[in-house]
């Protein structure tokens, strides 16, 4: 476990959007310094209706952290209400998408991985969660407190990330994160390649 780092929403970089429509704050893009990364998680707030950049050759997922949710449209192709936090939406970055706020302010947890080099999975818990410890991937507690074997906790707007894809000395081990309370909600994005 010693291999993940540690994370907050509140100390995160921010990039305001050159459209004036929201910002980003990048949690990890993957390996570091790359302007073609292999993956990328960060956290985007949407404060008001708008296009989404096109990403060719990227596949992305979107999960509502916060907010009334946003209406994702491409037409023909994708007609999606982002209305529930937790529950990932994914879809190809080669599609522009127009977003349109179902409320006010919305912020969401994005990952976006290069199609030819890895994949990503994002799965919320309420419980529980069992993590290995081989794959790379980024935890983030929506609601909360969250516990690590260890006794180490989080809570809403923290998380951590582990950016190797494999860790031999952990092969195949996994540890179990709990929810102390329990209305919690944590992100598991898992990165395979």
């Amino acid at each position: 476990m010693k291999n993940w780092q540690y994370f907050s929403f509140e100390n995160l970089p921010v990039s305001p959007w050159k459209n004036g429509g929201g910002e980003t704050r990048e949690i990890l893009s993957w390996p570091p310094g790359k302007t073609d990364f292999d993956w990328r998680a960060s956290i985007a707030t949407i404060a008001q209706d708008g296009p989404f950049s096109a990403f060719p050759g990227i596949d992305r997922s979107i999960t509502l952290l916060s907010g009334e949710g946003v209406h994702l449209f491409s037409d023909p192709e994708i007609d999606h209400h982002l209305s529930e936090a937790g529950k990932p939406f994914a879809f190809s970055g080669d599609t522009a998408l127009s977003a349109s706020l179902l409320g006010g302010t919305t912020t969401d947890f994005n990952i976006m991985t290069r199609r030819n080099g890895c994949s990503a999975q994002v799965i919320s818990a309420t419980k529980s969660l069992c993590v290995s410890l081989t794959e790379g991937g980024v935890l983030y507690a929506i609601r909360g407190t969250w516990q690590w074997p260890d006794g180490r906790q989080f809570g809403r707007g923290e998380g951590f990330f582990h950016a190797a894809l494999a860790d031999a000395r952990h092969d195949g081990e996994g540890v179990e994160i709990t929810a102390l309370e329990d209305n919690g909600l944590l992100l598991w994005a898992k990165i395979a390649g």
